[in-house]
């Protein structure tokens, strides 16, 4: 009878160990942090300080729990709608790189939450607030002129902002800038009125030159005919006429008189050059 006792005990007791062995292994005594990641510990719930790198662990099943969150870089993409200093409507795509502080993940999670509750508590509200004081300092066209003064103000203020929850900003930027229809049909017809006035400022700069250069030409002219003037003297028109007149005379003339020709120069110049 005892024995029998004996047996019913024993086969408790390897039942007790069976089963507790069987929810040691379900319960998972060993865990693994992918790469990219840090394991948040929880003592039944309560973060630790602890924090637990890539690679393979230990933790104490049932007791221990471990909250895996992603340290690597995450785009978020956020559109914020806020007003320029001349009150025009203004809608901003910014596109956020960002990470978790891989030294400060457990306090991230306990004062924050995982990734989507970061975005949706911290990073969209901030983002809204920072774009908002940023456009609200420039005229809409100042949005579109100077972006990269935007982009950096927007960028160093929301770097200190997200730094006090422990995410790290890597960097902004921002994709898109939509205005009303009215004021973008303003803007459009402001460029064209611009080229407009950039034409006729050429076409009136072109004739300024054309007129230059004529009266160059014109000047030249005048400067040809006078030096001809100077050097064609009575006796070279005498010489330029001997070399053209054949020695004999019109036997028809008109109602002009005959050019004078003096024959004795003439004759006697023809001597000399023999």
């Amino acid at each position: 009878m005892i024995s029998r006792e004996v047996n019913q005990n024993v086969v408790l007791a390897i039942g007790f160990v069976a089963a507790l062995l069987i929810l040691l292994v379900s319960a998972g005594p060993l865990v693994v942090v992918g790469a990219g990641f840090r394991g948040v510990v929880m003592n039944f719930g309560q973060v630790q300080d602890q924090i637990l790198g890539e690679g393979l662990h230990w933790r104490i099943p049932i007791m221990q729990e471990i909250k895996q969150l992603s340290v690597r870089v995450q785009k978020t993409d956020i559109l914020a709608q806020v007003g320029s200093k001349d009150l025009q409507e203004v809608k901003l795509d910014v596109a956020v790189n960002w990470h978790i502080d891989p030294n400060k993940v457990n306090k991230v999670y306990q004062n924050v939450g995982d990734e989507a509750q970061i975005v949706d508590r911290i990073l969209t509200p901030a983002v809204g607030e920072v774009v908002k004081a940023a456009a609200a300092k420039k005229n809409a066209e100042e949005i579109l002129t100077k972006r990269p003064e935007l982009k950096a103000e927007i960028d160093a203020n929301l770097d200190d902002r997200l730094l006090n929850y422990g995410i790290v900003l890597d960097s902004v930027s921002l994709l898109d800038v939509q205005f009303t229809r009215e004021f973008a049909e303003a803007i459009e017809q402001k460029q064209i009125a611009e080229q407009e006035a950039q034409r006729a400022v050429y076409i009136a700069q072109k004739a300024a030159r054309e007129a230059e250069a004529e009266v160059n030409r014109a000047r030249g002219r005048a400067e040809s005919q006078r030096l001809l003037q100077e050097t064609l003297t009575p006796a070279v028109l005498q010489n330029k006429a001997l070399e053209a007149w054949d020695g004999k005379f019109p036997l028809v003339y008109g109602g002009g008189a005959l050019p004078f020709i003096n024959i004795d120069n003439l004759l006697s110049e023809q001597a000399t050059k023999k």
